[in-house]
């Protein structure tokens, strides 16, 4: 069996044994370097990979694989990554984030071949470090421990214990930009959602461990829109393509006394564009849809019109909340839905546009009051004719 095949078969028993953890790990890139000493989760485009040394993890026993792949899950799920920019002292930092999270891992799993770094075992021991406690604090009371005894026994052996190599492949996150980090982020929580879910619905049982829980129910909860929608639209929908009648006897019926009057209701109606290009992510999608759900929510008929290049759907939103595919992701024009407002003036009296913004200034003139809303990723397009606002 090569080495692939053994990340494999330690991946199904992580899910049996795990479910939460081993359903991340499945869905990861995986690969095989020298570069590295043991293991390490690093940055892959947008999203994480799993690199593994061929020779360190075939020498393992089975228990102790399943130490290592739990152990680089946890790095995730506890934002390790994101944060490793925030600590001065590399060196320190990873060994104060090992040994938070190698508390979450089963002691039945570690075998005498498990050399990971524990609270309660030399040099550390020695130190009195509360349990289950964040890297920062053991970070901090680390530190506190060298700089008040530079030449005693603990800080002997801290200096014998490396440069930390795992989790050499992390330093490329710290160059990049806040919204690359802040896109790679919003991927790990849309994975462990989407892992929560499958979970709540049956299809892989097992119960989302509880050092997570709060944080992954958070990411259920319904966000707050990013503006009034209701405020919004009564200032650009005074009139209406639509109008309803609904018979109430709280009104005096003129014509026909005795009988139900009617109630004449005019219905709002708003032409919502989404950017469907690819350099739009799924992430941002969800952004978008959260905020129709509000517009919607607010008493208006909403249309959809999707467009990357070309418009590739229109369709009646009707508050659905399950996942949505939307068309297209190709390039990006904004002239097509211009055009299409251009020839149904009459229909809709107002455009919001969900965007990254990276696309020319459409050339097309509409007279509908046009907003721009922007995914929480990129910059605001100044040049766009119109309000603009940015999702945070």
């Amino acid at each position: 069996m090569n080495v692939y095949d053994e990340v494999a078969k330690t991946n199904k028993k992580l899910i049996f044994k795990e479910p939460f953890y081993g359903l991340m790990l499945i869905g990861m890139k995986k690969e095989l370097s020298n570069s590295i000493e043991t293991a390490c989760v690093t940055k892959d485009n947008i999203n994480l990979k799993l690199v593994v040394n061929p020779e360190f993890f075939a020498g393992l026993k089975d228990q102790t694989k399943l130490c290592v792949m739990k152990h680089e899950m946890l790095h995730i799920a506890f934002f390790h990554l994101m944060n490793f920019k925030r600590f001065p002292n590399k060196k320190l930092a990873n060994i104060a984030m090992d040994l938070e999270i190698n508390q979450y891992i089963d002691q039945s799993w570690k075998e005498d071949d498990w050399m990971g770094l524990e609270i309660n075992k030399a040099p550390f021991d020695q130190l009195n470090l509360e349990p289950k406690k964040g890297s920062k604090y053991y970070y901090d009371r680390i530190q506190q421990e060298m700089d008040q005894n530079p030449e005693g026994d603990f800080a002997q052996a801290m200096e014998g214990m490396g440069d930390g190599d795992s989790h050499s492949l992390w330093e490329v996150l710290s160059e990049l930009s806040e919204a690359e980090k802040k896109l790679i982020q919003k991927q790990i929580d849309h994975q462990m959602k989407e892992v929560a879910k499958n979970m709540k619905e049956g299809k892989n049982p097992g119960n989302i461990p509880g050092e997570l829980k709060d944080y992954i129910d958070g990411l259920f909860e319904e966000k707050d829109p990013i503006m009034d929608w209701k405020a919004y639209l009564r200032r650009f929908n005074s009139s209406s393509t639509k109008v309803y009648t609904k018979k109430t006897r709280k009104k005096y019926n003129k014509r026909f006394p005795g009988n139900p009057a009617l109630k004449i209701k005019p219905k709002k109606s708003t032409l919502v564009a989404i950017d469907t290009s690819a350099s739009v992510s799924n992430d941002e999608l969800l952004e978008f849809f959260s905020e129709i759900y509000h517009i919607w929510k607010s008493g208006t008929e909403v249309t959809v019109i999707e467009c990357d290049t070309r418009i590739q759907h229109i369709w009646e939103y009707k508050g659905e909340k399950k996942e949505i595919k939307v068309h297209g992701r190709g390039g990006t024009s904004f002239e097509p839905v211009f055009k299409y407002v251009k020839e149904h003036t009459k229909k809709f009296h107002n455009l919001i546009y969900f965007t990254d913004g990276e696309a020319w200034v459409p050339e097309t003139k509409i007279y509908q009051p046009t907003l721009w809303v922007h995914s929480s990723r990129c910059r605001i397009n100044e040049d766009l004719p119109g309000a603009k606002v940015q999702i945070k």
